[in-house]
């Protein structure tokens, strides 16, 4: 591996020659290079990386890494690929550095940045501090190293697709995102109001399910899930509990039975006819009653009402290639695109369902959420137990 030193000499003999091919094929433009990732902090080996074509730098400090950048980028006009800060969470000077310097280097903004630790398990501090730094896309362990590569391939292709959304474009090329704006105060206002005056509504009946659910079966009354929504962010997502209390134990058993299994390499689980489902629950998921309980996810703001649905971390995980990750850019919702198209539908494939949820991402806006709002009763009934 070639380790930086301040002398320029050092960063020409190390480049590969990809380089310096793209350096004749464009010589004036600066580019994030997947294919260079640079460690900062306490060296350390990284053969997975070299093993998969990454060239790595290295860098003892905050100042000699970003000299190392400013390198890069006059030599070989790039950028890394992705940033790995070796050091500890309590290190707030060089943290606080890198915070300042990102707030400047906009060009940055898209390029993912991990905090990695020496420590195996990650800790509730850890999680508390790098919280406090939104720049840190992630903390990982020594474990991790072997699934980077796939890891920073979906962070870098989400955070391009977050920083540079759609614009609207009007007068004769004039960019402006008001529009997308005031889409997100009126979606949002209006999943506040509907939700609070649904929950007040309903409350009865929440009241008579949760009953015979607690009648019927053994077990909590709420099924807890977290999922992952808008921004990969993840969250408790509550529904009434439709299966016997065991049902995640035995989901091993029943893969001969999934509906997605020919899908191209994408892990959904959804059964026709599953054998977990209780009685009542049954009923309540083709009536789409099992639902309601993320009227609460609405209201603190984890959900909209309309939009692509949260997904389990597993499936969640599945979907880390360029070519699904932007899904993930629209807001999470109960009903949607999905759901009044194809929901309940035998014949959906994952190639469907992941379509349909780009588009909303794509599209998505207050007007063409109340369409969606306004088709999705005939939706609610499903075809098929599934």
């Amino acid at each position: 591996m070639n380790t930086f030193t301040p002398e320029l000499s050092v960063l020409k003999n190390a480049a590969p020659k990809q380089f310096e091919e793209r350096e004749q094929a464009m010589p004036r433009q600066i580019a994030a290079d997947s294919h260079i990732v640079l460690f900062v902090g306490q060296h350390m080996n990284a053969p997975e990386f070299e093993a998969a074509g990454y060239k790595c730098f290295f860098a003892q400090d905050f100042d000699t890494a970003t000299a190392t950048m400013e390198q890069l980028q006059s030599v070989f006009r790039r950028r890394p690929g992705v940033i790995i800060y070796r050091s500890h969470t309590e290190d707030q000077k060089g943290l606080n550095a890198w915070k300042e310097y990102l707030k400047k280097e906009i060009c940055y903004s898209c390029i993912p940045f991990l905090l990695y630790v020496d420590v195996e398990e990650i800790t509730p501090e850890m999680k508390a501090a790098v919280k406090k730094y939104a720049f840190i896309d992630e903390i990982i362990t020594a474990k991790c190293l072997s699934k980077l590569p796939s890891k920073i391939s979906f962070i870098s292709k989400f955070k391009q697709l977050n920083t540079y959304p759609p614009l609207t474009v009007v007068n004769g090329g004039k960019r402006i995102r008001t529009k997308r704006t005031l889409n997100a105060v009126l979606k949002r206002t209006f999943d506040i109001v509907v939700a609070s005056c649904l929950l007040i509504i309903i409350s009865p009946l929440l009241l008579l399910i949760a009953a015979i659910i607690k009648l019927e079966s053994k077990g909590p009354i709420f099924y807890a899930a977290r999922r992952a929504g808008r921004n990969y962010q993840v969250f408790k997502f509550y529904k009434f509990r439709t299966m016997v209390a065991d049902a995640d134990k035995k989901l091993q058993q029943l893969q001969h039975l999934n509906q997605y299994k020919g899908g191209n390499g994408t892990v959904f689980y959804k059964v026709s006819n599953d054998p977990r489902i209780t009685r009542f629950g049954a009923f309540l998921r083709n009536t789409s009653l099992d639902e309601l309980p993320q009227l609460f996810n609405v209201l603190i703001g984890d959900m909209s009402l309309v939009g692509n649905r949260p997904l389990p971390l597993y499936e969640a995980a599945a979907l880390t290639t360029d070519e699904w990750a932007q899904r993930f850019l629209a807001p999470a919702g109960i009903t949607g695109l999905w759901q009044i198209s194809k929901r309940g539908k035998k014949d959906m494939s994952v190639e469907e369902r992941i379509a349909l949820d780009i588009d909303y991402s794509n599209s998505h806006s207050f007007t063409y959420d109340m369409w969606i709002m306004a088709n999705t009763p005939k939706a609610l009934i499903q075809k098929d137990n599934v």
